[in-house]
């Protein structure tokens, strides 16, 4: 019977250590691979052991319930291109155990969601065609990004038809054995109006929590951009901006702990002081921080901008001890951001909580080159805290074979659209019609446009880098 004891004993530890073992999501934002310099990405660079799950981001949605590719060149092999599906599938199978999942949605998707979710016919043929998106691509799974249910030109029973959404991709991923995760707006102010938070759990495996841009410099006030805890000056609704209050209002709510995944933000939240003698945690500010040389969007520095910077020295750093994160200051810019040591202890807290996990906001910005010492330093962090796993960089696989051609050294992009409209990268909106916009780009030393269209009845707002009402559209 002794012997019994001790092998059911042994037993149970084993399973507790497997149910126990926490998620690194790790999310890659696929536009990276434009980006000049030691800022530009490439699959390749990816370590997939340092997760258990990397996320692909973005394809869209259609209002007709298909899919569609954003950005063909990066993601297809078609043409010459980059074909970036199969090498991020094939990179994550270099890793015994990581999952390789794709994203739907984001920000630019905005409330596309919403016109096909009400529908049950083009609800359904979502479904069928995310199903047969994963059996062409050999993904293991889908993240859904709508952002947000009942927001940003949603409809209050968004919040009914979400949930239908995931209750009708569950049931057919499971007799697939598909994964089915979520990103979701975190915070209390914008988490009740978009989400049944129980339901939602109910339907899904892990909820990815965004809980980053808690502040900007649409605040004109300098703030952290994903504080642990709240500071004594927090009063209110601002009490309520950091990543604890919104784990708990989630918990509150019916969401299971275990399927809690913690955003965590590999870039930082930059600011132009109105006066650099006053640089504190809460001083005014006149709007956004100067872009950096690679994500290059003001009021953004990613990790690994702000530690190549500081290697060039003329930085104050602090520590905000009562939100348990840094933050920097040089001459009038000031960054609030997470480094390793806010990492450890935003991991020590997914312990204490015994949380699901944590997700990356993306590998692109953490230092993926080790240009300031390992690579990776956030990713690693979070697996030795949370999986007790130390890596070094001689431990990422090596570039997975493949059998499609490589890319060509010279390709002949798309034409630029008819109107004219790139004169630099990034969005710009159709002059001649304004539910048309394109991210131009350059490929090759010439202009690469991709081009979206906003929902019937909205139009592209380039204040708010989205689609948006029409009357709220200047120019529309």
């Amino acid at each position: 019977m002794f012997k019994v004891a001790l092998l059911v004993a042994f037993i149970a530890t084993i399973v507790g250590n497997v149910q126990a073992e926490k998620k690194i999501v790790c999310y890659f934002g696929s536009w990276a691979v434009y980006r000049p310099g030691n800022g530009q990405i490439q699959i390749s660079d990816i370590n997939p052991s340092l997760c258990t799950h990397m996320v692909y981001t973005f394809v869209g949605v259609n209002a007709d319930g298909t899919i569609k590719v954003l950005d063909p060149w990066a993601d297809l092999p078609d043409g010459g291109g980059k074909n970036g599906f199969n090498q991020f599938v094939a990179r994550g199978k270099q890793s015994p155990g990581t999952k390789s999942l794709i994203a739907i949605g984001g920000w630019i998707e905005g409330s596309k969601f919403s016109q096909v979710a009400s529908n049950p016919q083009t609800r359904s043929r979502l479904v069928q065609n995310m199903i047969e998106f994963l059996q062409r691509y050999n993904f293991d799974g889908f993240d859904v990004d709508w952002e947000y249910p009942n927001q940003r030109g949603g409809e209050p029973s968004d919040r009914e038809n979400f949930v239908a959404l995931l209750r009708e991709l569950r049931q057919a991923f499971d007799s697939r054995g598909y994964i089915l995760g979520v990103a979701v707006g975190a915070v209390e102010n914008s988490a009740s109006l978009s989400y049944i938070i129980d339901q939602v759990a109910r339907h899904v495996h892990f909820i990815n929590l965004m809980t980053y841009d808690m502040t900007g410099s649409w605040n004109y006030v300098a703030g952290h951009n994903a504080p642990l805890y709240p500071s004594a000056r927090d009063q209110g609704q601002q009490a309520k901006l950091n990543v604890d209050a919104a784990v708990r209002y989630w918990l509150s709510k019916g969401a299971p702990a275990d399927k809690l995944v913690v955003g965590i933000p590999s870039y930082g939240r930059s600011f132009t002081l109105a006066n650099p003698g006053n640089n504190d945690v809460g001083a005014p500010t006149t709007g956004a921080g100067a872009a950096g040389p690679y994500t290059r969007q003001p009021g953004m520095l990613g990790y690994n901008e702000i530690c190549e910077s500081m290697r060039q020295g003329g930085w104050t750093v602090r520590r905000q001890n009562e939100q348990r994160v840094p933050y920097a200051v040089k001459g009038n810019l000031w960054v609030g951001y997470d480094d390793v040591e806010s990492v450890g202890e935003k991991c020590d807290y997914i312990n204490k909580l015994n949380l699901g996990g944590v997700m990356l906001w993306s590998v692109e910005t953490d230092d993926f080159r080790g240009i300031c010492g390992p690579k990776y330093p956030l990713l690693t962090k979070m697996n030795e805290v949370l999986r007790g796993r130390v890596f070094s960089d001689s431990q990422s696989p090596p570039n997975p074979p493949t059998n499609t051609p490589s890319t060509p050294k010279t390709t002949t992009p798309p034409p630029p659209p008819p109107t004219a409209v790139c004169n630099k990268e990034g969005y710009a909106r159709d002059p001649k019609d304004c539910a048309i916009f394109y991210y131009c780009k350059i490929v090759n030393g010439q202009w690469f446009p991709i081009e979206y269209h906003c929902p019937e009845g909205s139009a592209f707002n380039p204040v708010i880098i989205a689609c948006d009402h029409k009357d709220r559209v200047p120019g529309c």
